[in-house]
């Protein structure tokens, strides 16, 4: 029996900055944009997979100390959000770069074989993109 992956989590201070992440800068699309409680879930996709990646506050659901712990995680660039595919890297980046995103690594080829970049989300998550 296959297994696929259907869904990820990835940690954010201000969903608003988030979306002007991974919706403006990356080009996914909003799926489901949720608040209760005083906090928002934010779910974003590729448009041509189905893996929803969901964008959350620390403390929705979570206690003030866990919470304050996995901020503080996340605000230090201590998490790796994700890795994305691209068929062309050097225009993803462009566009990254563009929205003002801040960047570690610039696109090159690295001893592992890949092709990639690095960036920062705007809560300091580590982001990489990869040449498809």
């Amino acid at each position: 029996m296959p297994l696929t992956v259907s869904a990820m989590f990835i940690p954010v201070k201000d969903p608003d900055a988030a979306l002007g992440f991974y919706r403006d800068a990356l080009g996914l699309v909003v799926r489901a944009d949720v608040s209760n409680g005083g906090f928002r879930w934010v779910t974003v996709g590729a448009p041509d997979q189905d893996v929803d990646i969901v964008l959350f506050q620390p403390h929705g659901g979570r206690s003030q100390a866990e919470g304050d712990a996995l901020l503080s995680l996340v605000l230090q660039g201590s998490l790796q959000a994700a890795i994305f595919r691209s068929d062309d890297l050097d225009a993803t980046f462009e566009q990254v770069r563009a929205s003002g995103a801040e960047i570690l690594e610039e696109p090159a080829d690295r001893p592992w074989g890949a092709r990639d970049c690095a960036v920062r989300d705007p809560s300091g998550n580590l982001v990489r993109i990869a040449q498809a």
